[in-house]
């Protein structure tokens, strides 16, 4: 017997209960979190947007190749869209269906898309990739491509990773593919400046996380007394994200409370970085036994394209 998945209030509590309270970072992505994250996106410390879209630029023509026309695209994590543009304009699909955890801000982009691209079927689906979710049921099964750009992927541990590469694969059928993008690993000033920018809009973009939390669990998070912290952890090849307590407090929410202790720590979100092999490796356990990589001159970031 299967249990019920936990409900967001309950998810959140219990990751604040544990010894090392945590939160999820799918709740960064209220509007104002999405907002901020397409901020971040354009910062000069914030390479992976730009260097991916560099490596697109370089090699799109040769993706479109590999990928021929007519495709149905699902991009996972989609956001502004931005991105999901640009490729369709180089793969001219049929269909495209935009998945993201915040539906406010994906149906204002998909809005926008659907005027960009007006001979493509355009789709909106808020969903929560971590779960099984229903894509519509008129979407072609043949030819489909997965797309989930960003190094979104290295938010989840290796274990988790795998599970979503493997629900990516359940996606298609055996003539679909998966475009994904990985950050690679790099000097270790390079990866921090990116998460902790000088202007503080990754700080913002943290805090952020309290104001959602406190109208989804009716909680009394103070975001003076917090600050962001970010940092490298080379042993387990990831970046990590931090809300660190200035001074003694204690939240509260109906029903639980927890204290903190001045410098104590809520862990928000990882963000692992790989070497392409190890990624190859991983796509492999998942059922995408055929890739193909392109990366830019620098070896900072990796466009993969996997198929079964």
């Amino acid at each position: 017997m299967t249990e019920s998945p936990l409900s967001p209030v309950q998810e959140i509590v219990q990751g604040l209960l544990q010894a090392t309270a945590r939160i999820a970072p799918k709740y960064f992505y209220d509007a104002a979190g999405s907002a901020l994250f397409e901020d971040i996106t354009r910062l000069p410390e914030y390479y992976p947007t730009r260097t991916e879209r560099q490596i697109m630029a370089a090699h799109g023509a040769d993706i479109a190749r590999r990928l021929g026309p007519g495709a149905s695209v699902i991009e996972l994590g989609a956001g502004s869209c931005e991105k999901a543009r640009e490729l369709c304009q180089l793969i001219a699909p049929s269909h495209f269906v935009a998945v993201d955890i915040s539906s406010e801000f994906l149906h204002d982009a998909v809005a926008q898309l659907r005027v960009a691209l007006p001979g493509v079927e355009v789709r909106a689906l808020a969903a929560d990739l971590t779960t099984d979710f229903t894509l519509p049921q008129d979407l072609p099964r043949q030819r489909r491509l997965v797309f989930y750009p960003g190094s979104s992927i290295g938010n989840f541990d290796p274990a988790q990773a795998l599970q979503l590469l493997a629900r990516m694969r359940g996606l298609i059928e055996d003539d679909g593919a998966l475009l994904i993008g990985v950050d690679l690993t790099k000097e270790v000033a390079v990866l921090e400046a990116a998460y902790d920018d000088a202007a503080g809009v990754t700080a913002a973009f943290n805090l952020n996380v309290l104001r959602h939390i406190n109208r989804l669990i009716d909680s009394d998070f103070d975001l003076s007394q917090w600050r962001h912290c970010a940092f490298f952890n080379a042993t387990d090849s990831r970046i990590e994200m931090h809300l660190q307590a200035c001074v003694e407090t204690v939240v509260r929410w109906p029903g639980g409370e927890r204290g903190f202790a001045k410098g104590e720590r809520i862990h928000t979100e990882n963000s692992y970085k790989y070497r392409m092999e190890d990624f190859v490796q991983l796509l492999n356990q998942a059922g995408f036994a055929q890739t193909e990589v392109w990366s830019d001159d620098r070896s900072w970031f990796a466009l993969f394209l996997a198929r079964p």
